[in-house]
């Protein structure tokens, strides 16, 4: 499931970024020392004891002009059916040293930031865009997954070790079918099997666009990009491996899973409103994970409601276990147990699941200092979530003030999708256009009625759009 963020581009947005990172406590610069170990780290590296796999034919598939390259990925089609998944993810832990300046500083960091004025790094960009990231014609450490599907693209066989890979070549998104040679149809054909199986379990997975936010003239102009097709098989990939990596670590009875309980009523009942005065068909009796299958992230409306359908994510969660597997280890969207397993140069828990799938595979215990990490990890991945999910959030309202800024007094259609929130007691109203959701000012707030509304307050410093009852 792709990460998706708001974009903005044009205009002068240095005081509220500069305020957003100041008071979202944004981590600033490396630390020098931690810098220091990192770049010896790369000086230093010995690929000893790693097994050659520099036969493999290797790809990068990633956003354009990425540095930052977790995965590489080959597929191939075996004889009498079925297929081979070669699946290489950056080995982070040979660069970083257990108790060391980077690891000190990746466990406050958590996870890579994203603002839209630049990244703020997981790891020293020495390692997260130079030596550890998967970059075409380079030796590299890699945790290599070797996964056998079946003609259905059901998992039958899991392997995985350390391994030196040399990519071949680093591809993206939207020039992959014109580069990626004989790679696209079995990618495609893979991507679209493990699509029907996740079809098969109940599962399903957001095409979130990305929200774009654009200085044109002296307006702003608001539009989605739809994730193109390529995007959701290069998902598939990663979300097999978690899978693989989940049941690894459930059978080793030692690790740390991604979970997440079904969405509760109220937030399902929450977004059909918004759907609804959006113009989009949510029959009473379908369920969101049929409506969400049959939404076209090309057409506004239905791009809209995928990006609101975050919200049905709410409640992800790390569990860490260790001799007694959790009771529920589920990922509800995934509909099946799940780790994150496949981002360790963005995400800091990837780097532990790497370890325990390593010596599970083996037949092994995970290091000391893996299983004396493992229960403080899921409260340290918490922090960083919510520090993330808040910046998102940021970003979101101050695209939206930016967007209606200059247009207070101005009356919008809506429908009223909350009549009560938070502690000012507040209702939402969905706009129809701009495709806005925000607060809504008044009493006895007429539940899921089409209103008339009038933009009351867009406050681009404050990052905060409020409408009352027109």
């Amino acid at each position: 499931m792709p990460l998706r963020h708001t974009v903005i581009r044009g205009g002068d947005l240095t005081a509220p970024l500069a305020a957003l990172r100041a008071e979202m406590h944004v981590p600033g610069d490396y630390p020098t020392a931690a810098v220091a170990e990192a770049e010896n780290a790369a000086r230093s590296l010995s690929l000893d004891g790693y097994a050659d796999a520099r036969d493999l034919d290797l790809v990068t598939l990633d956003p354009p002009g990425s540095r930052d390259l977790d995965q590489a990925f080959g597929v191939s089609a075996r004889d009498g059916g079925g297929y081979d998944v070669s699946y290489a993810i950056a080995d982070v832990g040979a660069f970083v040293t257990p108790g060391g300046a980077v690891d000190a500083e990746a466990h406050a960091r958590g996870e890579t930031l994203y603002l839209p004025d630049g990244r703020v790094p997981l790891h020293p960009t020495v390692m997260s865009e130079g030596a550890a990231s998967l970059l075409p014609g380079q030796d590299r450490p890699a945790v290599l997954w070797r996964l056998q599907l079946d003609a259905e693209g059901e998992l039958q066989s899991v392997e995985v070790r350390r391994s030196v890979v040399r990519s071949r070549a680093q591809l993206d998104y939207p020039t992959f079918e014109s580069t990626g040679g004989g790679l696209v149809p079995l990618l495609q054909r893979v991507g679209e099997l493990r699509q029907a199986r996740e079809r098969d379990r109940g599962g399903v997975s957001l095409p979130v666009p990305e929200q774009e936010l654009e200085r044109v003239g002296d307006k702003w102009d608001l539009r989605y990009r739809a994730p193109l097709p390529v995007e959701g098989w290069n998902a598939q990939l990663s979300l097999l491996t978690g899978m693989a990596a989940a049941r690894l670590m459930l059978d080793a009875k030692v690790g740390l899973l991604r979970t997440m309980p079904p969405p509760d009523p109220h937030t399902v009942r929450s977004l059909r409103r918004s759907a609804l005065a959006l113009g989009v068909d949510w029959p009473e009796s379908a369920a969101y994970a049929e409506v969400v299958r049959g939404l076209d992230a090309s057409k506004p409306a239905h791009a809209a409601v995928l990006r609101l359908a975050s919200v049905l994510f709410r409640g992800a969660s790390y569990v860490a276990f260790d001799g007694t597997p959790p009771e529920q280890p589920l990922q509800s969207a995934v509909a099946a147990p799940y780790a994150h397993a496949t981002a360790p140069l963005r995400r800091l828990a990837d780097r532990y699941v790497s370890e325990c799938c390593l010596a599970a595979c083996a037949g092994g215990q995970p290091p000391e200092w893996v299983r004396t990490a493992l229960p403080e990890l899921p409260g340290v991945m918490a922090d960083a979530d919510r520090r993330a999910h808040a910046i998102d959030r940021a970003v979101v309202d101050l695209a939206e003030a930016l967007l209606l800024e200059g247009r207070v007094g101005e009356h919008f259609d809506g429908v009223v999708v909350e009549d009560r929130v938070g502690k000012n007691n507040h209702g939402e109203v969905q706009l129809r256009d701009p495709a806005v959701r925000a607060w809504l000012n008044g009493d006895k707030l007429p539940l899921g009625k089409e209103v008339d509304v009038v933009l009351s307050a867009a406050d681009v410093a404050a990052r905060h759009v409020e409408f009352v009852l027109g």
